[in-house]
């Protein structure tokens, strides 16, 4: 049988550390190569995982003229699929001409996040409109959680398919042995934006002093919190920026508690991160998170009341931390990439039946 063919609406980058980026680069090198040939764009240096990976075809872009080149591939590239498509300007187009130009390819989208855009505070007008005529015109949406399916129903009355977002637990994981923290430590990983909750670290960590308080992430609250923290006296809060995997990793292997009070969430990747490197999580219960089970591998709570709470009883408890974080090392095997990625193969492999003998 010939490969079916996708193009990904992706950069390839081995510096892209957008969620999405690197969400279709996990799933592009695990394809199997037999079965499927990718096509995908980069801008520098591709992730070298792709790079070694057979039947890959990579489209260099440059500086310029990028939505043309991307416009070309979409119309007049030999593919069975779009996949991954993206919220731009070249889909925008491709999305407009392709009936004109008799294109036959099946167009994938992915809703990652609540589809109140209106509610998450940081969006524009524009940027809302560019996404409802790009991936809300999809072919076919698939949602990665099943709030993110019932939110994308209440708001715009489309259907999805639910495929989770995934983890490496063979590099996101636990330490075999690490030495005690003489202070238990608190992490957050994500943007330093008002609403994903970074200021409650803040606040956790007057009401907490015995604990220490890591926030990883950039962002426009950035100069506001540090200017909190150091006019606040506040000690035991730690800002990181700018780091690079590995570096990530080690701050989610150093830590005892995961505090992520974001409010406008799909299915975080922070989240399974953090659990698959053994780490208890405390979330918001708004979106449902599957990736925590409530007093088994963490806690979910309504409000920040809620959170410092459950908070204070890890805090005390470090058998407790001990308990969760195993539970939810366990949990985030279930979403291991390379499941994830079998899951999109029968999908790619439904949609395109190709007999034998067919000309590809």
């Amino acid at each position: 049988m010939k490969p079916i063919r996708l193009l990904v609406d992706s950069f390839a980058d081995a510096d892209g550390f957008n969620a999405q980026m690197t969400s279709a680069r996990d799933i592009m090198c695990r394809l199997d190569p037999v079965r499927f040939h990718l096509s995908t764009f980069y801008l520098g240096q591709p992730d070298a995982r792709l790079a070694q990976r057979p039947a890959t075809r990579f489209i260099k872009l440059g500086d310029r003229g990028q939505t043309f080149r991307i416009l070309q591939e979409f119309l007049w590239g030999k593919h069975d699929i779009l996949f991954y498509v993206k919220a731009s300007p070249a889909a925008r187009l491709y999305l407009k001409l392709r009936r004109k130009c008799w294109d036959k390819a099946i167009v994938i989208g992915t809703v990652e996040s609540q589809s109140d855009l209106r509610n998450a505070g940081t969006i524009k007008p524009e940027q809302i409109r560019l996404w409802e005529k790009t991936i809300l015109r999809s072919d076919l949406l698939f949602s990665n959680s099943d709030s993110v399916r019932a939110s994308l129903e209440r708001e715009y009355g489309l259907p999805s398919e639910v495929i989770p977002t995934g983890v490496d637990t063979k590099f996101f994981s636990p330490l075999p042995e690490r030495p005690e923290n003489p202070r238990p430590r608190v992490l957050f990983v994500g943007s330093l934006r008002l609403f994903k909750g970074p200021q409650l670290l803040v606040r956790a960590a007057v009401q907490f002093p015995s604990a220490d308080f890591v926030l990883v992430g950039d962002g426009a609250m950035a100069a506001q919190l540090e200017a909190q923290v150091r006019e606040g006296g506040v000690t035991n809060v730690r800002f990181a920026r700018g780091l690079d995997i590995l570096s990530l990793r080690d701050h989610y292997r150093q830590a005892d508690i995961f505090l992520f009070p974001s409010r406008w969430e799909g299915s975080p990747k922070v989240i399974l991160e953090a659990a698959a490197c053994g780490l208890p999580v405390i979330a918001r219960r708004d979106y449902q998170p599957e990736t925590v089970v409530d007093g088994q591998t963490g806690y979910l709570g309504c409000s920040d009341d809620e959170l410092l709470e459950r908070l204070g009883r890890l805090l005390a408890s470090p058998e407790t931390r001990r308990d969760f974080g195993r539970a939810s090392r366990a949990l985030s095997e279930r979403f291991d990439w390379d499941q994830i990625t079998r899951r999109w193969e029968e999908v790619f492999t439904r949609l395109v039946r190709r007999p034998e003998g067919t000309p590809s």
